[in-house]
C-alpha cells in the first residue's frame, strides 16, 4: 500500500494475504482474454467506453481470471474487504505479493518483470512514487467512469495516475506502556519517550515514513519548499535517544517494541479499533503543529499481464462501494467530495474519523520531487550511529 510504503494496520483482522504469486512465471493469459471480438484491446484501452463498455470490459476481465497486486496488506485502509468483495462480486482472484512492501518496491517489481506474466498488474503508490512510475514511462493512462469527479489537484492530466485514499500524519501511543501520550512533534524530543518512538518504515522508501518528515518539517519551521527542518528533527530525536529504527507494524506495536508510531491516522485509527480486544490503549492524534496530510495513487501498470482486470479493479475502487469501503477503513476517499454532495456516502464511517481542523493543503509535484531528493541525500547520515 508504506506513498512507497512498508504498510501496516489499518482494521482488524490477519495480516496475511489472499495468496502470494509464485516465483517463477506461471503462464501468460489466453492472447485473446483482453481482447474483444472486433479486435479492441484492453491494453490500450484508456476508458471502458473506449472497449467497448463496462460489459465487454467484465467479460474480459473475466476471461483473464486473475489480477496481480502488490503491497496490499489487508489491514491497510480496509484492503481485505475490498479484495473480498472485488473476488466475490466478479470471480477474478486477487493475488498479493509482498503485501508489506513498498512504493519503491512496486516500482521495482514493475521495471524488474516487464514482459513477464507475474509482473503486477495495478500499483497502489505513495503521491510522490506515482509522479516518478509516471515520469518513468512505466503507467498506462486510463480514465475511470468517475475520473470527472476526482478533484483535478488530485489527479494526472494524462489520467496515468490518480488520488484513492488519503488521511493525515497521526502520533499513536500506548498509552499502557507510556506514561503521558506525546500531542505534538515538540513533545517527541523529551526525554520520558527515550527509544520509543518509530516510523512506518524509511521515508527514502516509504510515503508514510515519507509523510512523517514532512510533517515534522511543518512543524519546525519547515514548508513544502523546505522538508530540511523535519530531517533536521529527526536528527536529534535520533541523537538524544528517543528514534528507533524498527518500523512499525501491529505486530511490534502489540510487543512494545515501538509504543510510539508517527503514521497516517487511517493506519493509526485502524490500530486503535484492532488492539482495543488486545488489550492495548491506543490513543491517536492530528499534531496541531505538524498537520500534513497526503494520499497515495492508483495506477495501471502499461504493461500488465491482465490489463482488462487491471482496468476493472480501478473501476471497482472508484465506486461508491469502494470509496466507501476504504472509508470504513479511517481513510479519507478522493471521491468523498462528490459522494457528500451526491448523498452517497457512508455517513456513519465518515463521523469517526480523526477530527481535524482547516483545510488540507498538498506539495506540488516539484516540492515533493525536491523533497525526495534532500532525504535520499541526508537520510541516512541523520538516523546513523
Amino acid at each position: 500500500m508504506s506513498v512507497s510504503l512498508p504498510r501496516s494496520a489499518v482494521l482488524g483482522g490477519s495480516l496475511t494475504v489472499v495468496a502470494v504469486l509464485a516465483l517463477s512465471a506461471c503462464g501468460a493469459a489466453p492472447d485473446n482474454a483482453s481482447t474483444t471480438a472486433d479486435g479492441k484491446s484492453a491494453a490500450t484501452a484508456t476508458s471502458a467506453a473506449d472497449f467497448g463498455g463496462m460489459e465487454k470490459l467484465v467479460e474480459a476481465a473475466k476471461k483473464e481470471g486473475t489480477l496481480h497486486a502488490i503491497a496490499l496488506p489487508r489491514d491497510w485502509a480496509n484492503y481485505g474487504a475490498l479484495i473480498d468483495a472485488f473476488q466475490k462480486k466478479y470471480g477474478i482472484r486477487i493475488e498479493v505479493e509482498n503485501p508489506d512492501g513498498s512504493s519503491q518496491d512496486e516500482i521495482n517489481a514493475v521495471t524488474s518483470r516487464k514482459g513477464q506474466d507475474r509482473a503486477p498488474d495495478v500499483l497502489d503508490l505513495g503521491s510522490s512514487f506515482a509522479i516518478s512510475a509516471a515520469q518513468q514511462g512505466l503507467l498506462a493512462p486510463y480514465k475511470v467512469e468517475a475520473f470527472d469527479d476526482i478533484p483535478e489537484t488530485q489527479k494526472d492530466a494524462q489520467a496515468r495516475w490518480y488520488n484513492d485514499y488519503g488521511g493525515y500524519i497521526s502520533i499513536g501511543c500506548d498509552a499502557k506502556r507510556v506514561k503521558e501520550c506525546p500531542a505534538t512533534f515538540k513533545d517527541l524530543l523529551e526525554p520520558q519517550y527515550k527509544g520509543q518512538v518509530a516510523l512506518n518504515g524509511n521515508p527514502t522508501k516509504s510515503g508514510s515514513a515519507f509523510g512523517g518528515v514532512y510533517a515534522a518539517a511543518l512543524a519546525n519551521g519547515g514548508s513544502f519548499d523546505d522538508i530540511q527542518p523535519g530531517l533536521d528533527f529527526f536528527a536529534e530525536l535520533k541523537k538524544n535517544g528517543n528514534y528507533t529504527p524498527v518500523e512499525s507494524t501491529p505486530a511490534t506495536v502489540e510487543k512494545g517494541e515501538t509504543p510510539i508510531s508517527i503514521d497516517w491516522d487511517y493506519l493509526n485509527a485502524g490500530y486503535a479499533e484492532e488492539f482495543q480486544s488486545k488489550g492495548v490503549d491506543w490513543q491517536v492524534t492530528v499534531p496541531a503543529d505538524g498537520q500534513f496530510s497526503q494520499y497515495y495513487s492508483q495506477a495501471v501498470n502499461k504493461d500488465a499481464p491482465h490489463p482488462a482486470a487491471a482496468r476493472l479493479w480501478q473501476e471497482y475502487l472508484y465506486s461508491t462501494e469502494g470509496q466507501n469501503l476504504w472509508l470504513q477503513g479511517y481513510a479519507r476517499p478522493a471521491l468523498m467530495p462528490a459522494m457528500e454532495k451526491a448523498g452517497t456516502l457512508d455517513k456513519t464511517a465518515a463521523a469517526k474519523l480523526p477530527e481535524v481542523s482547516g483545510t488540507p493543503a498538498f506539495p506540488t509535484e516539484q516540492q515533493q520531487n525536491e523533497a525526495k531528493t534532500v532525504l535520499a541525500e541526508g537520510w541516512a547520515k541523520a538516523v546513523s550511529g
